[in-house]
């Protein structure tokens, strides 16, 4: 059975959709795209807005009882390919920041997002102690 995950601390879904998923021993997120939930703000450089998108990702993984370390597999979509080494220095920041091992990652490129931002990251976690 799979219940909807809901937090403050990531922006609320801009359509018929939920920020996340647990299925007990499995969490799959929305793509969060790099809104701040508490001033509905979105950062204007690349840095910043990977930066806002994987802490959206964190407060979703965390409302359902998980940690960074517990992210298996990300999704990352940009609308440039060729801002992939800076998305790509912010994302081992964070992850290093976190003590998490690095998950697998696919990274495509997109014409468009929602609110026409630059990145946005979905991502799974796996509760290794759920029975």
């Amino acid at each position: 059975m799979s219940r909807a995950i809901s937090t403050e601390n990531a922006p609320a879904a801009i359509g018929p959709y939920v920020q996340g998923v647990n299925l007990g021993s499995m969490i799959i997120t929305s793509g969060q795209i790099p809104v701040d939930p508490k001033t509905g703000d979105v950062p204007e450089d690349i840095k910043a807005q990977t930066n806002q998108s994987l802490a959206n990702v964190k407060a979703v993984v965390e409302a359902a009882g998980l940690k960074v370390a517990d992210i298996v597999k990300t999704t990352v979509f940009v609308k440039d390919l060729n801002d992939f080494a800076t998305v790509n220095a912010a994302y081992e920041a964070f992850f290093t920041a976190n003590n998490a091992p690095f998950p697998a990652r696919s990274c495509v490129e997109v014409a468009r997002l929602p609110k026409d931002v630059k990145i946005e990251i979905e991502a799974i976690a796996v509760n290794t102690s759920a029975k």
